[in-house]
């Protein structure tokens, strides 16, 4: 008898141990499997967005630095997914121009040269009606930490000067230096800025020098426009200096992109890029080179204009974007930002 309560507590212990392992196996198995069902979403959600950023082009421009420059016909860009733009008439100059672009006397009698380009320009040009955008890679995509935070600057990205805490310029390796205006109403601002390709040791890190038009608090719903030059591997693969520009209408929580990544910001001029090259760069001991940047708005229509260079007025951003900067900005900031790894 008891011999017998010995085997039944053995077969027991046996069947026991035979599903324990039945199980750890079968998880073992849905690991994996798990796994692949997030990659192949993850790899839908690529292709969904790179259709909806990479617009049908009517000719494409390779550039000597590898990007892909697809002009794009002026009414098929970006812009016009936002809902509030789809019977959006296109602005094609400014109402308003503070230096006076647009006076033709003054155009005839001025012959301006442009000292400084972009890369792609050396394999062409785009035609008339349309305008030149950089075709976003799959792997500029895989690079973000999700499809929705791609061409996204992380939150509480523009520093604060009015704040006591000296940390609000030093924050997680984000290191800024700044001068900057505020107490008034603002309705531009120009930069002149020198243009370098500093050295980018890890790619998590950039570097940038830029302009901010800002409106509102430094809370949950401030307002920013932004417009300079930046290097950023992990944006955009490599370590080239390029042309950028940023919104957000709530302190880069859900709203806004860098250049032509989402809805928003409307290009009109054919020869500039958003996210391209810049090109040639300053060199130390040699030859220096600057670009210009001039960020106004119309009074007339109540767009923000941005202008590049003494002749490229490339767009606007709507005044419906934004809510502090409707009316006007609240404060004016110039210069720039690394990302440190190595500082805490």
């Amino acid at each position: 008898m008891a011999a017998a309560r010995a085997c039944l507590v053995a077969l027991a212990v046996a069947a026991a141990l035979f599903l324990e392992g039945t199980a750890a196996a079968g998880n073992a198995g849905a690991a994996p499997l798990k796994q692949r069902r997030r990659q192949l979403l993850r790899q839908r959600q690529v292709r969904s967005h790179l259709k909806r950023l990479n617009k049908a082009p009517l000719a494409t421009i390779e550039s000597p630095d590898g990007d892909l420059i697809d002009c794009v016909h002026i009414s098929n860009q970006p812009a016009f997914d936002h809902p509030f733009l789809k019977n959006h008439t296109i602005q094609m100059r400014p109402a308003y121009h503070p230096e006076g672009l647009y006076d033709e006397s003054k155009v005839a009698s001025q012959q301006q040269t442009q000292t400084i380009t972009q890369m792609w320009h050396q394999n062409g040009k785009c035609p008339e009606d349309t305008i030149p955008i950089r075709r976003t890679k799959k792997e500029d995509v895989l690079r973000a930490s999700s499809v929705r935070r791609y061409g996204k600057k992380r939150h509480r990205s523009t520093p604060n000067p009015m704040s006591v805490d000296p940390d609000m310029l030093n924050e997680s390796g984000h290191q800024h230096a700044i001068a900057y205006v505020e107490g008034d109403k603002y309705y531009g601002a120009k930069a002149t800025i020198n243009v370098w390709q500093p050295k980018i040791e890890q790619a998590n890190e950039f570097s940038l020098s830029q302009l901010w038009i800002l409106g509102g608090s430094f809370g949950q719903d401030l307002n920013s426009i932004e417009a300079g030059w930046q290097v950023s591997p992990d944006l955009y693969g490599d370590n080239n200096t390029r042309l950028f520009t940023y919104w957000t209408s709530d302190a880069y929580q859900a709203t806004g992109c860098y250049n032509l990544l989402c809805s928003g910001f409307i290009q009109i001029n054919n020869q500039i890029a958003m996210g391209a090259s810049i090109f040639p760069i300053s060199n130390y001991g040699g030859s220096q080179y600057d670009i210009n940047i001039l960020v106004w708005k119309d009074p007339k229509e109540g767009n923000w204009w941005l202008q590049f260079g003494d002749n490229y007025v490339l767009g606007y951003w709507p005044s419906f974007l934004f809510s502090y900067l409707t009316d006007s900005a609240s404060m004016i900031e110039w210069g720039g930002e690394v990302v440190n790894s190595n500082c805490p």
